[in-house]
């Protein structure tokens, strides 16, 4: 599992070196590497074989809003294989849609790991900030023990 955050940069040629703490996991796998895509306004990294899970849950969708997402997550998604130095060459549309220039955070959420811009990132804390102390979010989080 992906767990906790660091910052990073990307190099002028789009590569970015996986952390220690992430290689584990992915060197878990059958192939070193990941499969990327755009949501949420970052990049989502899914090892091989949770990409695999994800594409078989998508077969199953079938609203015309699940099959435009479909387009568009799919159509975005992108094969990478860790080179010898632990990098990963991040594709120029996906750092364009998450804004990442130089600077980025990955942040582990168990399935998958997200490289976000550095400054969306801290926009995004500040969101979740607010979301916590709303009562509805507070109670939600409660409801698993936390």
């Amino acid at each position: 599992m992906f767990r906790s955050s660091s910052c990073h940069t990307i190099d002028d040629k789009g590569r970015l070196i996986i952390p220690a703490r992430f290689r584990k996991v992915l060197k878990a796998e059958d192939d070193y590497g990941i499969v990327v895509s755009s949501k949420d306004g970052c990049i989502f990294a899914f090892t091989f074989s949770e990409w695999k899970a994800i594409e078989d849950r998508l077969k199953t969708v079938k609203t015309a809003a699940m099959q435009r997402f479909k387009r568009f997550f799919l159509g975005n998604a992108c094969p990478l294989t860790c080179d010898k130095q632990d990098r990963v060459l991040i594709p120029q549309n996906l750092r364009t849609y998450a804004g990442i220039d130089k600077e980025v955070v990955l942040v582990g959420v168990l399935d998958r790991f997200e490289i976000w811009a550095k400054d969306k990132w801290e926009q995004e804390q500040k969101k979740m900030e607010q979301e916590l102390e709303r009562e509805d979010v507070r109670e939600e989080i409660a409801s698993i023990g936390l």
